[in-house]
C-alpha cells in the first residue's frame, strides 16, 4: 500500500481544493515547516500543502479528492505527538483540524457532550466548569481531543477515570474516500454489531479522520486534596505504588518522578522545599470524609517504605501549581542539561512487574552513560523515560535510540506493551509485530487495506514497509 505521489497529482488536489477552501489551503513554506513534525526527533518532512478545514463537509470533499488522485493525507491537531504521528513522510496534504473547535452539545442530565476534534481538554473543562462537570483524561500537554482519540491517549487521571478509550461514547469519522460514518451513540452500553468506535480510537489517522467526538463527562468531586511524599530510594517509591494499588485505595492520581526528574522539576518549576529524591505526587477525589480516609491510608503505607512526611496541597491554587510542575516535566527534563537533546519513550507493564521495569530502565540508563528522567502514571503500570544525549556527540542520538529499544524490549519481556499512551507512529513500528505476532499484524493490515485501499491515510505510520 505504498503511496508514491507526483507533484502533478498534488497540484491537482491543491487547485481543486482552492474552490472550497480558498486561501485556507496553503503552500507557504513557513506553514508547511510548522506541519513537518511533532514534538519528536524524527527528520521533518515538508507536506505539499496544509489544509485548514473548518467543517466535516470540507474534510469529506478533500479526502475524496486525495483518494481520487492518490495523494497522501496526514491529519494534524495540536502537533504534540511524540512518536512521529504528524510527520507527513510521503508529503501530500497536512490536514489541520485545529480550527474545528466547537462544543456542539452538552447534556447535563446524561453527563455527555459532543465536540469537534480541535477542542483541547483545557478548553472543554473551562466551558464545563460552571456546569459542575469535567472531562478527566489528562495527557499533560495541550493536545486536541481529536488527536487524543487518534492516539488512544491516557494521562494522570487514568488510574481512576480510565483512558480516552473508556471516555468516548461515539465518533463521526470521514473515511479515506470521503464517506462519513457515525459510530457509537449516547447510551452507556450496547450490543449491536462491531465496535467501530474502538476501532478508530488509537488508529493514528491511518483509517480515517475523526470530525466529531461524543464524550462521557464526570461530576466535579466534592473534595480534592493533593500531596507529595519523597523516598530514600526509587525502589521504595515504586513498592509504595504497588502496595497502594493492591490495597484497592481509589486514588485519583499517583505519579512517580525519579531523582533526576525531580531535580529537573525543582529547577524548572521552582518547587521549593523539596529535594532531588524519588517522589510521588498524589491526588484524592471524593467526599471530605472519603478523601481524608484515602489520604491517611496512603500516608501509612508510604511511611512503611521510609517516606518523609506528606506535603499537603488542599487549596486549588497549590494543587494547580503542583500539577503544572508535573505537566511541565518534559520541558523541565529537556532544560536539565544544556547542550543536550532528548528522546522520550513509554512502557506499560502489569502492576506486579512495575518495580522490575522502572528499576531496570534506570540501571540500563546508568550503564549507557546517558542521563534519563523517569516520570510515570504508575498507578496503571505506565511510565515514561526521557533520555538525554549530548548534541556534540555524533553517535548520541543512536545511543539514545539503542537505550530506548532496550527499555521497550524489557517491558515486553515483563508482559507489558511497547506503548501505554504515546502510540506507535514511526518510533514504535518495529515492536508491533514483536508484541502482537505476524497473524494479528496481518489482520490489522487487512483492516487498513479494506478502509484505505489506496493507502493515502497517514502512510508510513503503524506498519513498517
Amino acid at each position: 500500500m505504498t503511496t508514491t505521489v507526483t507533484t502533478t497529482e498534488a497540484d491537482a488536489v491543491i487547485a481543486a481544493a482552492r474552490g472550497f477552501l480558498g486561501e485556507r489551503i496553503s503552500v507557504n513554506r513557513t506553514i508547511r515547516e510548522q506541519h513537518s513534525r511533532g514534538e519528536d526527533t524524527t527528520t521533518p518532512t515538508l507536506p505539499d500543502a496544509v489544509a485548514f478545514v473548518e467543517t466535516t463537509e470540507e474534510v469529506s470533499r478533500l479526502l475524496a479528492l486525495c483518494h481520487q488522485h492518490g495523494v497522501p493525507v496526514t491529519p494534524f491537531g495540536a502537533g504534540t505527538s511524540l512518536e512521529g504521528h504528524v510527520n507527513p513522510v510521503r508529503a501530500g496534504i497536512s490536514l489541520d483540524l485545529s480550527r474545528m473547535k466547537a462544543v456542539l452539545e452538552v447534556n447535563e442530565e446524561d453527563m455527555d457532550c459532543l465536540i469537534e476534534p480541535g477542542v483541547t481538554r483545557q478548553e472543554l473543562n473551562a466551558f464545563l466548569r460552571d456546569k459542575g462537570m469535567f472531562f478527566p483524561v489528562d495527557p499533560g500537554s495541550h493536545a486536541s481531543i481529536g488527536g487524543m482519540c487518534a492516539t488512544r491517549a491516557s494521562g494522570t487521571n487514568a488510574v481512576r477515570y480510565g483512558t480516552i478509550r473508556e471516555n468516548v461514547l461515539g465518533l463521526e469519522v470521514v473515511l479515506a474516500d470521503g464517506r462519513v460514518i457515525q459510530t457509537g451513540g449516547r447510551v452507556r452500553k450496547a450490543s449491536n454489531g462491531y465496535d467501530l468506535t474502538r476501532l478508530f480510537i488509537g488508529s493514528e489517522g491511518t483509517l480515517g479522520v475523526i470530525t466529531k467526538v461524543r464524550l462521557r463527562l464526570h461530576g466535579i468531586p466534592e473534595a480534592m486534596s493533593a500531596a507529595v511524599c519523597q523516598f530514600p530510594t526509587l525502589a521504595a517509591a515504586v513498592e509504595t505504588v504497588i502496595t497502594v494499588m493492591q490495597s484497592g485505595i481509589p486514588v485519583a492520581r499517583i505519579e512517580l518522578l525519579d531523582e533526576d526528574q525531580m531535580e529537573a522539576c525543582i529547577r524548572y518549576s521552582k518547587l521549593e522545599g523539596f529535594e532531588a529524591l524519588p517522589t510521588l505526587f498524589l491526588e484524592f477525589h471524593g467526599t471530605e470524609a472519603g478523601v481524608k480516609e484515602q489520604a491517611e491510608s496512603v500516608e501509612a503505607i508510604a511511611g512503611e517504605y521510609g517516606a518523609s512526611g506528606f506535603a499537603w496541597a488542599t487549596d486549588a491554587e497549590s494543587r494547580n501549581r503542583l500539577w503544572q510542575a508535573r505537566h511541565d516535566a518534559y520541558w523541565a527534563a529537556i532544560a536539565l542539561k544544556p547542550g543536550h537533546r532528548g528522546i522520550t519513550t513509554d512502557v506499560c507493564v502489569p502492576i506486579s512487574r512495575l518495580a522490575e521495569a522502572v528499576l531496570g530502565a534506570k540501571e540500563k540508563s546508568r550503564e549507557s552513560g546517558l542521563t534519563s528522567c523517569i516520570v510515570g502514571h504508575v498507578g496503571d503500570g505506565n511510565f515514561h523515560c526521557l533520555i538525554l544525549f549530548p548534541e556534540s556527540d555524533p553517535q548520541g542520538l543512536e545511543r539514545a535510540w539503542a537505550l530506548d529499544r532496550s527499555i521497550v524490549a524489557e517491558g515486553l519481556a515483563l508482559g507489558g506493551t511497547c506503548s501505554g499512551e504515546h502510540g506507535v507512529g514511526l518510533g514504535k513500528r518495529e515492536f508491533l509485530e514483536q508484541e502482537h505476532g505476524p497473524e494479528a499484524l496481518a489482520v490489522m493490515r487487512g483492516v487498513k487495506a479494506s478502509l484505505d485501499p489506496r493507502g493515502i491515510m497517514n502512510p508510513g505510520k503503524m506498519f513498517r514497509n
